[in-house]
Formats: C-alpha cells, structure tokens, sequence
C-alpha cells in the first residue's frame, strides 16, 4: 500500500494547465470588454487599412517602355477615310450638273482620286482671281467635300503665254496661287482639315506634247484636286 502512495505521488501533476487556461480566458474577456466599451475611429482605422494592404499585397512595378529604335517615330492617328469608290459615284454626279465644271476629269487612281478642273473655267489670263460663276460651283463641290475626313492636295499648273503681264513673275507663281484660291474656295465651303497646296507651272508640259492643241492646253492650265484614299491627321 505504501508503495503505491509512492509511485502515484511521483507522477507529474496536470492542475497547472486549468489554472493557465482559466488566466487566458480572463485576459481574454478583459480585452473583448475593453474593445467593446472603445470607440474606433474610422480615418485612422481606413489608415491602418491601406498601411497594412500595402506593406502584404505591394503593386507589381512595371517595366519601363524600352524604345524600339534609337529614334522612335511618334504615332499618327488619322481620321477614318472614306471609300473613294463611292466618293467617286456621289462626285460624278455633282460635276455633271455643273456648267462650270462639267468639263471637269476625274481620274480614279488606287490610293488617290484627282479631279482636274480647267483652268480657263476658273480664272481669267495671268489672273488666280476665281470668278463669280466658277466660285459658286466649287463652293457647291466643296459642301461634298466638307463630309469627308480624306486628305486633299490642290496642285496647280500654268503655262501662260503673257505671265509677265500680270503681278505674277513666273508660271510657278501662278500656279501656286491659283492653288491657294482653289483650297480657300474649299475652306469657305467647309472642309475642316488642312489642305496641302503646290505649284507645278509648265512643270509637265513635256509630257502634254503629243496630244492635240487644245487638249494640251487645257490640261496645262488647270487646278487638280487631288483626294487621298487617307484619311488627315488627327
């Protein structure tokens, strides 16, 4: 019997843990009761939130953009264009009705549409003075134009016998401003972008000597409007 006593009273005791467990559930109530009785203030609660969202999901940094060549080309954003098939169609019929300009050629091309307008039909002699007539016709042909967002260019071409009459010095000269006034009818009648203007003078004439005279002619002094299958600039 004595030995027994020994051999139980050897044995480690186990009565700490509920005195332990018993402690941390006092603590533990205590804290539940002091949060219950605080009061949370939310801005430095939302800055306690977005510390702590930072410092364990941090933003993946992004690599920087590494140009492509040692001279990187800006992109061009342009304008929708449209279909020269049927600008071609809907202009057709515009000039044909046209007492000034039904003597017009339209020359379809595979990135561009030129409408070449006699020079005799717009201006007078030596002059880029456009006349009443010829500028009710283009600022009518310009109100189909204003629609479209398709880069034009108007070039000019001249090959005045009596250039040095007028206030021009050269056929270049002539041509050039006979351009600009054409590009202003178009400006007054509408179009919103910005139209390219050049002068050729008798430039072309070689290439104009086998056919007839009053063909030659007639394609040496005019103004060609010319309609890019593009559409302009942003």
């Amino acid at each position: 019997m004595a030995s027994d006593l020994r051999v139980s009273s050897s044995q480690p005791s186990a009565i700490w843990l509920l005195t332990f467990t018993d402690l941390v559930a006092l603590l533990l109530t205590f804290f539940v009761m002091l949060f219950s009785m605080s009061n949370v203030k939310i801005d430095r609660w939302k800055e306690m939130i977005d510390t702590l969202s930072q410092s364990l999901n941090p933003a993946r940094a992004e690599p920087a953009k590494v140009p492509s060549a040692q001279y990187n080309i800006s992109s061009v954003f342009r304008k929708r264009a449209i279909n020269l098939d049927y600008l071609t169609a809907v202009l057709k019929q515009k000039i044909e009705h046209s007492e000034v300009l039904k003597n017009s050629l339209i020359v379809p091309l595979e990135d561009r549409l030129i409408i070449s307008l006699p020079g005799a039909q717009l201006f007078a002699a030596t002059s880029a003075a456009i006349n009443q007539d010829a500028g009710a016709a283009l600022f009518d042909l310009g109100g189909v134009l204003r629609h479209i967002d398709n880069q034009i260019g108007i070039n000019g071409y001249s090959e005045e016998a009596n250039v040095g009459e007028s206030v021009y010095k050269s056929d270049w000269e002539l041509s050039l401003a006979r351009a600009v006034a054409v590009a202003n009818e178009l400006k007054r009648a509408g179009y919103g972008d910005q139209i390219v203007t050049f002068g050729f003078g008798n430039s072309h004439a070689s290439k104009l000597r086998g056919l007839a005279e009053d063909q030659g002619r007639l394609l040496s002094r005019r103004v060609d409007i010319v309609i890019m299958a593009v559409g302009g600039e942003n």
